[in-house]
């Protein structure tokens, strides 16, 4: 009797527990019963019935990252280049993803090849450079669609690199010199341009303010001159006004007459005043001696 319990007991250990399965988080077993698929185990324990259950696959239901090698394609305008992307997926379905198609990253690589070509093939040379999100966008669209039935679900979709040939590229880079040369030129000749017209400008605000201070300096100048003779007439009738008041007689202008004579006659002019009173010859000959002795 305790043979058989140790028989039993030897028998549980060898077919129960090897049998008794703890699913890990982001893990799903395939089952297979009698070779016919029979359920999917998510995380957590199971137990399999021994010899008739079977584990036909482990999958992760982690996002996975691909980096296909770079392909071969044609653009619209016959020019071959290498691309290569990275596919982001993630299976959804394990049971369509264990028996809907043989190696799914393999399938999925070759299906992204394909349709690579296919959009390139519909673009230019310079279309493909400057397109990178239309190709992600519908890459991710066909691949999506075309892996629905294999229990994956295509997140994203990135042309990683693309590569045209060698003497495409050099003419490209003379083209990229060429163009930033014009546009120093360009750049350059605009600062020329304006730097001439601020000098323009500023030797014309120069002139116009040299020719405005002219223009008030001579006006203050005329107002000056004006002013002083104003002054000086002012001053002429006040002493005719003066004397007026004064009620100066016949002595006194003749007095004035003689100062005046006498300026005249300081050797400088080579006029001869005549006195407008010609009765008294006599006097204006005294006159004149007297003004000649002084003056030697």
């Amino acid at each position: 009797m305790i043979e058989v319990l140790i028989a039993i007991l030897i028998l549980i250990v060898i077919l129960v527990i090897p049998n008794i399965k703890i699913v890990p988080q982001s893990k799903a077993y395939v089952i297979e019963r009698l070779g016919s698929y029979y359920t999917t185990w998510q995380n957590g324990l199971h137990i399999k019935i021994p010899f008739v259950d079977r584990i036909s696959k482990t999958v992760s239901l982690k996002e996975t990252v691909k980096d296909f090698a770079p392909q071969p394609v044609i653009t619209k305008d016959n020019v071959t280049m290498q691309i290569d992307t990275v596919v982001y997926f993630q299976i959804t379905d394990p049971k369509l993803y264990t028996y809907g198609v043989d190696a799914p990253v393999s399938a999925i690589e070759n299906l992204t090849a394909t349709t690579l070509r296919n959009i390139i093939g519909e673009l230019e040379l310079d279309q493909t450079l400057t397109s990178r999100d239309i190709i992600n966008s519908k890459m991710r669209a066909i691949l999506d669609e075309a892996t629905d039935p294999w229990g994956i679900k295509v997140n994203r979709v990135e042309v990683k690199n693309i590569l045209p040939p060698r003497d495409i590229q050099d003419a490209m880079e003379k083209q990229m010199r060429a163009e930033r040369e014009r546009r120093e030129k360009i750049l350059q000749a605009e600062g020329e341009k304006k730097s001439s017209i601020l000098i323009a400008e500023g030797e014309k605000e120069s002139a116009i303010l040299r020719a405005e201070a002219e223009a008030e300096s001579a006006i203050r100048i005329a107002e000056g001159k004006a002013e002083a003779l104003i002054k000086i007439k002012e001053a002429e009738a006040k002493g005719i006004e003066l004397l007026k008041n004064a009620k100066a007689d016949g002595a006194v202008l003749t007095l004035k007459s003689y100062e005046a004579l006498g300026k005249v006659a300081d050797g400088q002019s080579t006029k001869l005043i005549i006195p407008a009173n010609l009765q008294d010859i006599a006097t204006f000959g005294t006159t004149l001696m007297e003004v000649m002795k002084d003056k030697k």
